[in-house]
């Protein structure tokens, strides 16, 4: 289904949407890996996670080429970018990213993020925006899917953060293809 890399800094919430996407994948009956990586740092340092999600087995959970990548920040663009497959989707977080993107061979899409999330007083809520806009340009998996899911993820917590539905739905309304 997809090889999917989220990146940006500690503290953007990359890893949690790339477990979050995982855990609704996975309740959708598909299987999915999820490898994070991040730097020493945590906050402001770098953070990664790929995930993996399809119909059948995985043979390996490491990604060379992928489908999707969503970046946070100029530098996790300027670093996954280049494993991004021909005919595959960029997703960026307009408020920090700020250079074109130049690949003619992409689909590239923008979602002012951060701006959104502060918009919304959910400051760590960037994340919730930038899955709204993946379910907008629908390379994955359904809105209702996404949306549920997202609510459900927290709710194992024991956590419940209005605010997640609209930055979410901002999201989802405010994506939009660049080039």
């Amino acid at each position: 289904m997809a090889d999917m890399i989220c990146a940006g800094f500690g503290g953007q919430g990359v890893l949690t949407m790339g477990l979050i996407l995982a855990k609704i994948a996975m309740d959708e009956g598909k299987n999915v890996t999820w490898i994070p990586s991040y730097g020493s740092e945590m906050r402001g340092g770098t953070a990664n996670c790929s995930v993996k999600i399809t119909d059948g087995m995985v043979a390996s959970p490491f990604i060379k080429h992928a489908d999707i990548v969503i970046a946070m920040n100029q530098p996790s663009l300027d670093k996954f970018m280049p494993m991004l497959r021909p005919g595959g989707t960029l997703m960026v977080n307009t408020t920090i990213v700020k250079d074109a993107v130049r690949r003619d061979d992409i689909e590239v899409y923008g979602v002012d993020a951060t701006e959104i999330a502060q918009q919304e007083q959910n400051a760590r809520g960037a994340n919730i925006v930038m899955l709204g806009a993946l379910a907008s340009a629908g390379k994955l998996l359904t809105h209702d899917v996404i949306e549920k899911g997202i609510e459900a993820f927290f709710a194992s917590k024991g956590k419940h953060n209005p605010k997640n539905a609209a930055c979410y739905e901002r999201g989802f309304a405010c994506c939009a293809r660049l080039g």
